[in-house]
C-alpha cells in the first residue's frame, strides 16, 4: 500500500541507513569500534565509500528520504545487484553484508534511525490548510487592456480585441487577423536600453510582473521587509523569444558577425523570469516551464506548491508570449489551426459555435502575485481570492488532437478537486480552455458535462472568444479573469455563440451578456499541444 509505505521504512532500509550512519559518524558502541579496527577495515571503507565520502551526509539523507517518504524498498529487498552496487562493490556476498548490517542494526545507530523515523512521522510537512496561498496582486498586457480592471471591464462588455494584423505585412497569408496589442509602452517599467534589445515576450512579462507588484501594494518600502530568499519568479512561455531568434537567423544569412550577441539568452524561455528576479533581487525559486498552451497553469500551480512547502512566501507567476510575427503566423497556418474569417475579425473566435473554423492567435502576458496567507495579512495586503489547488495530466495520445474520450481532462479535473479538498458541487464557475477549434471545444465540453453536468448553478465561458488564444500566456490571463469574476460577482459573456454545437447544452454556458454569479469555487482549464492538461481552482477568501 502506497500510503503505508510512505510512513514506515522496511527493516532492511533501517539496517542500510544504520550502516551508513555508523561508518560516516564513527559508530555508536564497542562492537562497532572493534569492527572498524579489524583487518578488513580498509576494504570495508571502500565498500561503504558512497556513504562515508564527503557527500556522505547527502547520501544518507537521500537514503533516509527514500525509505521514509517515497515508497517501499522492494528494490533493495529483491535486487542483489542493487544491494551490492549501493556499497560500490559487486564482489561482496549478500550474506556477508547482511551479517554486517545485522551487527549495525543492533547498535545505537539503528536506534538513532528509529528515532528519525518517529520524528519524520511527527514532523511531516504541515497540511495544506495550515499554509494557505492567496492572490494579492495581478498584472496583464492584452489587446483589451493593460491593467486587470480595464481588461475585465472590456470582457464584461463583450468587447473583442481581435483585429487586422498591423505589425507586419501579412497580405500573402490566408489568415490576417489576431488579438494583436496595438499600443504598448515599457516606460517606467523597463530600462530603455533593454527595451530596445529584448523580445516582446520578455517586455510583456516584465511589465505585467511589475504591475502585479504595484497592484499588490508592494512598494520599495514594503519589499524591503521581504525575505528575498523566499521570493520567487515562475513565469513561463510556450514559444520564448521567437522574434529575437528569427532576426538572428536573418542576420546569419549575411554573416555571423551581424548577429545580436543577446540573441541566445533573450530567446530562451527562462530569461524573462531571470531578468525580473535580477531587477527585484529575488533569490527564491526561479525558472520557467514550457508546456505549450498549458504553460501558465503549470507555473501557477508549481508556484503555489513552493509556498505550500515553505520554500517561498511570495511568488510572481504566470505566462507570456508574443508570436504574432511572420514565422509564428506561418507556422500555425501550416498546422491549419487558424481561423480565416479575415473580413469579420471580431466574429472569428467563436467557441462552441457550429461555424467555428479555428482559433485566433493572441499575444500578451498575465502575472499573479501569490502569497502565503499569514505573510499577506501581516503586511495588510488586499486579498483578492484564495488558490485552493490544481493538477496536471497527460493524454499520452496525440501531438495536437485531444483524447477521444477526454480521459486525461477528466482525470485532471478530478485530481484538481482532490487537491483543493472540495466536491464537484462546489464548483459553479468554469473558465474553459475552449479555443474555437472543432475537436477541442466539444471534447472539453463533454469532459465538463461528465464531471459537473448535474450542477444547475454551473456557468461556463471562454475568454478566448474576445482576446484570442495567447498560447503560453492564456492560462494566466484567464486566471486573472477568473479572480476578477470572484471579486466582482460578474462572469463575462461568450460572444459569437450564435449557433451552438448540437452536442452543447446552452444552459451551462454564459449567454451573450454578462451574468451575475456568486462564485463558490472556480475552475480554470488550460490544455496544450502534446496532450498537456491542467486545471487550477480559486475561491473567495474566507
Amino acid at each position: 500500500m502506497v500510503g503505508a509505505s510512505s510512513s514506515y521504512a522496511s527493516p532492511l532500509c533501517t539496517w542500510f541507513v544504520a550502516a551508513c550512519m555508523s561508518v560516516a559518524h564513527g559508530g555508536g558502541d564497542t562492537r562497532q569500534a572493534v569492527a572498524l579496527q579489524s583487518a578488513g577495515r580498509s576494504r570495508r571503507r571502500r565498500q561503504l565509500s558512497k556513504c562515508s565520502s564527503a557527500s556522505g551526509s547527502a547520501s544518507i539523507q537521500a537514503l533516509v528520504t527514500s525509505c521514509l517518504d517515497f515508497g517501499p524498498c522492494t528494490h533493495y529487498n529483491n535486487n542483489n545487484n542493487a544491494l551490492s552496487s549501493l556499497f560500490g562493490s559487486n564482489s561482496v556476498s549478500l550474506n556477508r553484508n547482511q551479517r554486517r548490517l545485522n551487527r549495525a542494526a543492533s547498535s545505537g545507530g539503528a536506534m538513532a534511525v528509529m528515532e528519525m523515523e518517529k520524528e519524520a512521522m511527527v514532523n511531516k510537512k504541515p497540511p495544506t490548510e495550515q499554509r494557505r496561498v492567496v492572490v494579492t496582486g495581478m498584472g496583464v498586457e492584452t489587446s483589451l487592456g493593460h491593467d486587470p480592471h480595464t481588461f475585465y471591464e472590456n470582457l464584461l462588455q463583450g468587447n473583442s480585441g481581435i483585429s487586422q494584423i498591423e505589425n507586419f505585412d501579412c497580405s500573402e497569408f490566408p489568415t490576417r487577423i489576431a488579438g494583436e496589442i496595438k499600443s504598448f509602452s515599457t516606460e517606467g517599467w523597463v530600462a530603455p536600453k533593454l527595451s530596445k534589445r529584448m523580445d516582446k515576450f520578455m517586455l510583456y512579462l516584465l511589465t505585467a510582473g511589475k504591475k502585479a507588484l504595484a497592484d499588490g501594494g508592494v512598494t520599495d518600502e514594503v519589499m524591503a521587509e521581504f525575505d528575498k530568499t523566499k521570493c520567487g519568479v515562475l513565469i513561463g512561455s510556450a514559444m520564448g523569444g521567437m522574434k529575437v531568434f528569427y532576426d538572428a537567423i536573418e542576420a546569419l544569412r549575411i554573416s555571423y558577425k551581424k548577429m545580436n550577441p543577446f540573441c541566445v539568452p533573450f530567446a530562451t524561455t527562462n530569461m524573462g523570469s531571470a531578468m525580473l528576479a535580477m531587477d527585484l533581487g529575488w533569490m527564491g525559486p526561479n525558472y520557467s516551464i514550457s508546456t505549450a498552451c498549458a504553460t501558465s497553469n503549470f507555473c501557477i500551480l508549481n508556484s503555489a506548491n513552493h509556498i505550500i512547502k515553505g520554500e517561498a512566501d511570495v511568488m510572481l507567476c504566470g505566462g507570456s508570449d508574443a508570436v504574432i510575427i511572420p514565422i509564428g503566423l506561418g507556422g500555425f497556418v501550416a498546422c491549419r489551426a487558424l481561423s480565416q474569417r479575415n473580413n469579420d475579425p471580431t466574429k472569428a473566435s467563436r467557441p462552441w459555435d457550429t461555424n467555428r473554423d479555428g482559433f485566433v492567435m493572441g499575444e500578451g502576458a498575465g502575472v499573479l502575485l501569490l502569497e502565503e496567507l499569514e505573510h499577506a495579512k501581516k503586511r495588510g495586503a488586499t486579498i483578492y481570492a484564495e488558490f485552493l489547488g490544481g493538477s496536471f495530466t497527460c493524454d499520452a495520445y496525440h501531438m495536437t488532437e485531444p483524447h477521444p474520450d477526454g480521459a486525461g481532462v477528466i482525470l485532471c479535473i478530478e485530481r484538481a478537486l482532490a487537491s483543493a479538498g472540495i466536491s464537484k458541487e462546489q464548483i459553479n464557475y468554469i473558465n474553459a480552455h475552449a479555443t474555437s477549434t472543432h475537436a477541442g471545444d466539444i471534447k472539453e465540453y463533454q469532459a465538463l458535462a461528465h464531471c459537473f453536468g448535474q450542477n444547475p448553478e454551473l456557468k461556463v465561458n471562454s475568454t478566448k472568444s474576445m482576446i484570442g488564444h495567447l498560447l503560453g500566456a492564456a492560462g494566466a490571463v484567464e486566471a486573472v479573469a477568473t479572480v476578477q469574476a470572484i471579486r466582482t460577482g460578474w462572469v463575462h459573456p461568450n460572444i459569437n455563440l450564435e449557433n451552438p454545437d448540437s452536442g452543447v447544452d446552452t444552459k451551462l454556458l454564459v449567454g451573450p451578456k454578462k451574468e451575475r454569479l456568486d462564485i463558490k469555487a472556480a475552475l480554470s482549464n488550460s490544455f496544450g499541444f502534446g496532450g498537456h492538461n491542467s486545471s487550477i481552482i480559486f475561491a473567495p477568501y474566507k
